[in-house]
């Protein structure tokens, strides 16, 4: 594994959630396999790796790509996704490749149900299935990470211990040199390092996701029912909810000051799992809404990479274009008018320049 310290774009919306990318600007939508041949160009990849990012993180939804039962359907696609690493690799950047979905799995489903993945061993099965193909193509390849399962989220921490386990085992069976990527339970949760077990092999890394307060990061955001989100927050600010009108269970527990201290309050579980244990550890998602007051956004983001940056800490930004998170915003009514974007490339330069400059 290499000691270089990450700093990376994911690239959501190209292989994995195209539906939301769809349904953004369904009259210029080519259809799926147009999609994935142009959403992100060579143009993008050299604008990533000039501006001094040394990877990205590409999410892929299983079910555009394989049967419910891991077989494989459209090698055409997966042929796109292997020309893609290639063409990172050739422009110095590393690739994480992120199962984002799997059989049984779906981190937005588990807002509202649990997952069947836990459960049931013929849905694990499909997902090693899969596996078994993925690596075939990108295992063993010093530039690429593998991530075995993107915002987990078990019935408990410690069924999602067994269940990391199991799946680690396995690829690592047929991918003995690759560096894996884990992260714990909870949608990544930095507290659930709390009860997040060491897996006995020196070429994993470790990976949590941030968006806390999430009545600030996805302040507005359409797919959170619930009226607290609605609500324009300030960052540093104290946050309040109704309980009477409180939906989403966790953002009743996350009100109160917001300010620096808080943010690395919440990551303290990382950093001593980090230490006890010697590992590495990175956060490949983070990012705020880009709704939320501009000023207040680019004070979070400023607080979090310096936090990041003051232990050692490398990170993934959530989304390197569109999905409402986008360095690049393109076909997105909902933030058409916003500043950052009204320029030719609808680049958001100065949020960039902060995430380049760590």
């Amino acid at each position: 594994m290499t000691t270089e310290l990450l700093k990376g774009v994911n690239l959501g919306g190209w292989f994995s959630q195209i539906d939301a990318i769809s349904e953004k600007d369904p009259d210029i939508f080519p259809g799926i396999d147009i999609h994935m041949k142009t959403f992100i160009s060579q143009a993008d990849i050299s604008r990533i790796a000039n501006a001094g990012f040394n990877h990205v993180r590409l999410p892929l939804d299983y079910q555009n790509f394989f049967s419910s039962d891991g077989e494989l359907l459209f090698n055409d696609r997966l042929d796109t996704v292997e020309g893609a690493v290639k063409n990172f690799i050739n422009s110095g950047l590393k690739v994480m490749l992120d199962l984002h979905e799997c059989p049984g799995h779906d981190f937005d489903e588990a807002l509202r149900s649990e997952q069947g993945f836990f459960t049931d061993k013929r849905q694990r099965q499909a997902t090693k299935n899969i596996w078994t193909e993925l690596c075939r193509r990108f295992g063993n390849n010093s530039s690429i990470y593998l991530e075995l399962l993107n915002e987990p989220v078990a019935p408990t921490d410690e069924i999602w211990n067994e269940t990391k386990k199991e799946l680690s085992d396995f690829v690592r069976e047929i991918s003995p040199d690759s560096t894996i990527i884990l992260g714990s339970n909870k949608w990544n949760a930095p507290s659930t390092f709390e009860n997040l077990s060491l897996i006995d092999d020196e070429n994993i890394l470790y990976c949590f996701h941030f968006y806390s307060p999430l009545l600030f990061t996805h302040q507005k955001a359409g797919w959170l029912d619930d009226p607290n989100s609605k609500i324009a927050r300030p960052y540093p600010g104290n946050y309040s909810i109704d309980e009477n009108t409180l939906k989403v269970k966790r953002l009743g527990e996350e009100t109160g000051i917001w300010d620096r201290n808080r943010l690395t309050q919440e990551i303290e579980p990382v950093l001593r799992f980090r230490d006890k244990y010697k590992v590495p550890v990175v956060c490949n998602e983070f990012g705020v809404f880009h709704q939320a007051p501009r000023e207040s956004q680019l004070r979070w983001m400023d607080d979090f990479i310096s936090i990041l940056k003051e232990h050692g800490i490398g990170f993934t930004y959530w989304n390197y274009k569109n999905l409402d998170f986008g360095l690049v915003s393109i076909g997105e009514r909902l933030h058409e008018k916003l500043p950052q974007f009204s320029n030719r490339d609808r680049l958001d330069t100065e949020l960039m320049n902060l995430l380049a400059g760590y």
